[in-house]
């Protein structure tokens, strides 16, 4: 092989070493041995979708159920969507959600975690509504003024 070839596979090779770790390293974390560390995992997983500027954001509520070996149990369900939300919006947070739960999964439960949470269905909120920079523009009617 050339060696601009050999530099260009072996950059391929450790793109694709490093993207299996960090899914492997996420996999085999801390085990999670309460509910804290339950959703603070779930958190560490969570990537919001690109918005537009001057896009509000939304709430999107998904019902979840896991396994004791910390699989996700059956199909999550969105539960709850921010009212008034464009249709291409919903989709994209849809998808966000979904994939922060494929990316965390299988959980790495405790034994006595496993057994507590098995079957049982948890309702997370995922609370993307951001803060809309003020105007700075000068409002006349707000200002007194006396001659």
């Amino acid at each position: 092989m050339p060696p601009r070839r050999q530099v260009a596979v072996a950059a391929v090779l450790i793109a694709v070493a490093i993207g299996l770790s960090s899914r492997v390293a996420l996999a085999q974390a801390t085990p999670i041995d309460n509910l804290n560390e339950l959703f603070a995992a779930l958190k560490q997983c969570w990537r919001p979708p690109q918005l537009t500027p001057g896009d509000p954001g939304m709430q999107i509520t998904v019902l979840v159920s896991f396994k004791r070996d910390g699989e996700i149990l059956g199909k999550p369900r969105i539960t709850f969507e921010s009212a008034n939300t464009p249709g291409a919006d919903s989709l994209v947070y849809r998808i966000a959600v979904m994939e922060t739960l494929q990316r965390c999964t299988p959980l790495p439960f405790t034994k006595s975690m496993g057994n507590a949470v098995a079957g049982r269905p948890f309702t997370l909120r995922f609370d993307d509504r951001r803060t809309l920079p003020k105007p700075n523009e000068k409002r006349a009617w707000l200002t007194t003024r006396t001659s």
